[in-house]
């Protein structure tokens, strides 16, 4: 995993590519379970669909896996009766307006899976912002409109009373929730949506004292080397992992030796994308914390004069533990 990381993060990329790196990598490792797929997904698509499962909050790579297994069952060659082309059965009308060139070849080939399964990806991000008023469980509005439109979900208020689009979305949701062999999809899913939501604030400035359930705040004075946070925006390391968890419904408390104490430590080698990486002497002196990608790298807002960012895990000497935020 760390030398494709590793060589992303050297050459400049962005912070899209250095996840998509860390993300293969894990996609690829025996397991298979690094962002918790639990849908039985052909070799030749784990990576682009574990990779395309990141695009928006809304999508995940298990939902994704498990509408491609409902449209197609992986056959990217399929093609339906009404018109529907690929592994993502896109419309040729759709298609138009919404496939992209996953691939970066020049074309976009609704018959290519490389092209179609980000281009579903994209397109459910699309239907999600659509339909997000709409009220209901706002998932499930979002893969009605996938099948029979957005304008239907919006009519209606919600999932439209077609049984074909009722009998599709019970589907991919039972699909998708099916646990993992080893029942560590929660776990995984839950670690995969918390390293996307400090992802998605990368080069949000740090701020003593900021950031909370709900996004970036002015902070407070003042850090141990006198910065205040007063007048700036942003997160300190510990409101940056309390925002990023509070996407998966966990509410930590607010520094990192109260988050240390609510969290389950776990060895090294166990660690999983999402894990919380402690620095310091002792449970209660912990000074920093940042959140586990994979490779030997962190997200985190290290110290005031920075922003939230990509980190070496051993950028600071003294890591304390690897733990696991507890649900509740």
């Amino acid at each position: 995993m760390r030398s494709a990381a590793v060589a992303a993060i050297g050459a400049g990329a962005t912070a899209a590519v250095v996840v998509a790196a860390l993300v293969q990598a894990a996609s690829d490792t025996p397991s298979g379970k690094a962002l918790g797929l639990s849908v039985s997904v052909p070799d030749a698509y784990k990576r682009l669909i574990t990779n395309a499962g990141g695009t928006c909050r809304a999508v995940s790579p298990n939902l994704l896996a498990a509408l491609l297994e409902t449209e197609s069952q992986f056959n990217p060659k399929a093609a339906s009766p009404v018109g529907a082309q690929g592994i993502a059965q896109f419309m040729p009308s759709t298609w138009e307006t919404s496939g992209i060139d996953g691939n970066r070849d020049g074309k976009r080939d609704v018959w290519d899976p490389e092209d179609a399964i980000p281009s579903a990806a994209k397109y459910l991000c699309s239907l999600a912002k659509e339909v997000k008023d709409v009220p209901g469980d706002g998932q499930s509005n979002m893969l009605a409109a996938y099948n029979a439109g957005s304008g239907a979900v919006l009519k209606y208020g919600g999932i439209p009373p077609y049984k074909e689009t009722q009998g599709y979305v019970q589907s991919i949701v039972a699909l998708a929730g099916k646990p993992a062999p080893g029942g560590n999809s929660s776990t995984a899913e839950r670690g995969a949506t918390v390293v996307n939501a400090a992802q998605d604030v990368i080069g949000t400035p740090y701020s003593w004292g900021g950031g909370s359930v709900s996004g970036p705040t002015t902070g407070t004075c003042c850090s141990p080397n006198g910065s205040s946070g007063s007048s700036i925006t942003g997160f300190d390391c510990s409101g940056l992992t309390l925002y990023a968890y509070a996407r998966v419904g966990i509410s930590l408390p607010r520094t990192a030796a109260e988050q240390y104490a609510a969290s389950e430590p776990v060895k090294p080698e166990q660690a999983m994308p999402g894990d919380l990486v402690f620095y310091g002497s002792s449970p209660t002196s912990l000074h920093h914390v940042g959140i586990y990608v994979g490779g030997g790298w962190i997200l985190d807002a290290p110290r005031p004069g920075t922003e939230v960012r990509f980190s070496p895990m051993k950028s600071m000497r003294d890591i304390f533990a690897i733990a696991r935020p507890i649900p509740h």
